[in-house]
């Protein structure tokens, strides 16, 4: 399992539309049950729920996940702090998560060049 402060080391993001709980939480490196917690306590978590209460992430709900979980492992936020803290930095919170996209796409774009090269 990874260390709370090896946020960067998380695996990419794949290039799906919706994501069940259990990919969310192998991207994520966090349960579960971790999740639907934290559905509860910060409003900007709301997957879309289908059949039988099933969950669905969307790419935007894993970033703000693995932000969540930056927050609250890496920098020590209180889960009350860390809900300010996302409401109070919605900007600066959008910039942050589309570099990380960003980076992330970079990555994937390097890793098919790679793959058309060989």
């Amino acid at each position: 399992m990874l260390e709370p402060s090896h946020n960067a080391e998380l695996p990419p993001i794949p290039g799906k539309r919706y994501f069940t709980i259990g990919e969310v939480s192998g991207l994520c490196d966090v349960k579960p049950h971790v999740l639907r917690y934290w559905e509860q306590e910060f409003p900007q978590l709301s997957p879309v729920k289908r059949r039988g209460n099933r969950r669905y992430y969307q790419r935007q709900d894993v970033l703000t996940i693995r932000q969540i979980r930056a927050l609250l492992y890496d920098q020590g936020f209180t889960i009350g702090g860390a809900r300010q803290r996302l409401n109070g930095t919605e900007a600066k919170e959008d910039v942050t998560q589309y570099k990380l996209l960003i980076r992330q796409i970079i990555t994937e774009l390097e890793d098919v060049l790679k793959g058309l090269k060989s």
